[in-house]
């Protein structure tokens, strides 16, 4: 019973918040919604960021479980896409709040676990120092987070999966010849 009021609670609230911004939802109201007492919601969850925490937590594991093998730049951009497009208007509710460092946080997750990902798909570990290593896996997970934080805070209208082809289609190689130079 208690995962299903619990489920029941998570549904609410992204519904909810996929129609109103996230300062309009208040414990009341979806407690209201589901016809549960005020004592139910808080015996679930502490307050309304623990609950957003939760969502966004096992979103982003959902999704580091559907792309176990990142095999190409582009996948790690769709998988950092995946994360952002499932509730769209949700999350832009979450990132114009008080509560946007939770989406970040967990954004970040996702963009590391997609580099470094990928990077164990065309780097053997003896190829390149661990410095370069982590210097690349930096510099790639920045890039990927913030296409997705432009695309955040250009309110999220734009074609993202065609920008990605795109950036994909113009960085083609850019890759390779950055491994090569670690390895020289």
């Amino acid at each position: 019973m208690a995962d299903f009021t619990k489920k029941a609670i998570k549904e609410t609230f992204i519904n909810m918040l996929n129609e109103q911004p996230l300062s309009q939802i208040t414990v009341k109201k979806i407690t209201q919604k589901l016809g549960i007492n005020r004592n139910t919601f808080y015996y679930h969850y502490e307050d309304l960021p623990q609950l957003i925490e939760e969502i966004i937590t096992e979103e982003a594991d959902t999704i580091i479980e559907k792309y176990k093998n990142i095999d190409s730049i582009e996948m790690a951009f769709r998988t950092v896409l995946d994360f952002a497009e499932k509730n769209r208007r949700a999350i832009l509710h979450i990132y114009n709040s008080v509560n946007r460092d939770i989406f970040e946080r967990y954004l970040w997750k996702v963009c590391e676990y997609a580099v470094i990902s990928y990077g164990k798909k065309v780097v053997d570990d003896s190829q390149i120092s661990d410095f370069d290593r982590e210097t690349l896996i930096t510099l790639y997970k920045c890039e990927l987070f913030g296409v997705a934080m432009s695309w955040m805070s250009s309110g999220a209208t734009e074609d993202l999966r065609k920008n990605i082809a795109r950036i994909c289609e113009l960085r083609k190689g850019i890759i390779e010849e950055t491994l090569n130079r670690c390895k020289n």
